[in-house]
């Protein structure tokens, strides 16, 4: 269990990370604020069940860290149902409705503090397993707590579904995942009122109903947290693939590119890194600027040096290797001052319009002119 504790812990962690970060780009956004606020409180009501911070809470009042855990998770309920309401609502109304939830948050909150002040020391804080729910502040404390939850995790898979059968890739499977966190959850408490109720009417609860009810938290909890994250990262994936991509072809164009900017160093349209350099490998935002600038002066060199191409027989559609032949000798024919007398060729075409389709074509030359030597 400790094992399952620490990488629900690690989780949470890089889910708080990701989510500041992003609201450190966008802190006005209302909706990324209510997800954070949501995810720091369910991280810090998690982690007062660890035992060094669980003894220092109650360690100042008895029953403390129970409270602070439950009004950590009301909270973060409460920030949820506001992430939703700022995402389906213009600001006003959302803001109005943040306002008129906060309402039954409050009674809640109240609710469980009197509930603890008022139970006997010895009875206060115990885990929700052991608590002797036979004394009414002890039931009232968990009842209050739980129908809030049920009421609030209900509410919100029922718009994250909403939400979700209207939503694209990777974004409803975030949502997806979401809701049936939020209806596990809403299950659980469900069982565990109807434990309270049976406890407070001193009869045995079933061991059955517990083990369902772990098993749900056990299965909502961190698919919560991957769904909240789920398209962020995802998003993030695609980025890094891209990335990687026009990286590889930049590297790929080196050869191609080395020889034409000699040729004509003027059509450089900036300072661009020598190729494999350590600023190659670690400039991850100025790798596509660099390869669309590549991209672009391979192919102003191959259209200065096509008439070459087309006097020493070159036709266009000429295949990579047949290319590559005769390029050196082009360019060199150029370099001598020997009269261009032919038009110009088009030459290692695309097969579509776009400008990765252009680079494969030229990283096609560029590894046959490195065949070639």
């Amino acid at each position: 269990m400790n094992a399952v504790m620490y990488l629900t812990a690690a989780l949470f962690l890089l889910a708080v990370l990701w989510k500041v970060y992003q609201l450190f780009q966008a802190p006005r956004d209302r909706a990324l604020r209510a997800v954070t606020a949501c995810l720091v409180c369910t991280a810090v009501s998690f982690s007062t069940g660890f035992p060094p911070e669980k003894h220092a809470l109650d360690g100042l009042v008895a029953g403390t860290a129970s409270l602070v855990s439950n009004v950590l998770l009301l909270a973060a309920v409460y920030w949820l149902l506001s992430f939703y309401l700022h995402s389906a609502t213009d600001r006003q109304r959302a803001s109005r409705r943040t306002r008129l939830e906060a309402v039954p948050l409050s009674v809640a909150v109240l609710i469980i503090t009197v509930a603890t002040v008022a139970a006997p020391v010895g009875v206060r804080g115990r885990p929700y397993g052991t608590a002797d729910l036979h004394t009414p502040a002890v039931a009232i404390f968990f009842m209050a707590a739980q129908t809030y939850l049920v009421y609030a995790f209900a509410t919100t898979a029922l718009w994250t579904a909403r939400c979700a059968r209207m939503s694209q890739r990777p974004s409803s499977i975030g949502l997806w995942l979401t809701a049936s966190s939020l209806a596990s959850m809403a299950m659980a408490n469900v069982c565990r009122v109807a434990m309270d109720l049976i406890g407070w009417h001193g009869d045995a609860v079933p061991a059955g109903l517990n083990a369902v009810v772990a098993l749900l938290f056990a299965l909502a909890v961190p698919a919560f947290i991957i769904g909240l994250s789920y398209p962020g990262v995802m998003l993030r994936v695609a980025a890094f693939r891209v990335w990687r991509q026009h990286r590889r072809a930049y590297r790929g164009l080196g050869p191609l590119w080395q020889m034409l900017h000699e040729a004509f160093p003027e059509d450089a349209l900036d300072r661009a890194p020598a190729p494999g350099t350590w600023r190659d490998l670690l400039a991850l935002r100025g790798v596509h600027r660099n390869y669309y600038r590549r991209v672009i002066e391979c192919r102003d060199g191959l259209v200065r040096v096509s008439p070459y191409l087309a006097q020493r027989g070159v036709k266009d559609g000429a295949e990579p290797e047949d290319l590559a032949g005769h390029l050196r000798p082009a360019l060199r024919a150029r370099a001598a001052g020997e009269p261009a007398t032919s038009q110009a060729l088009a030459i290692a075409l695309p097969t579509d319009a776009s400008l990765d389709a252009d680079a494969r074509q030229l990283v096609a030359l560029s590894d046959a002119l490195a065949t070639h030597g």
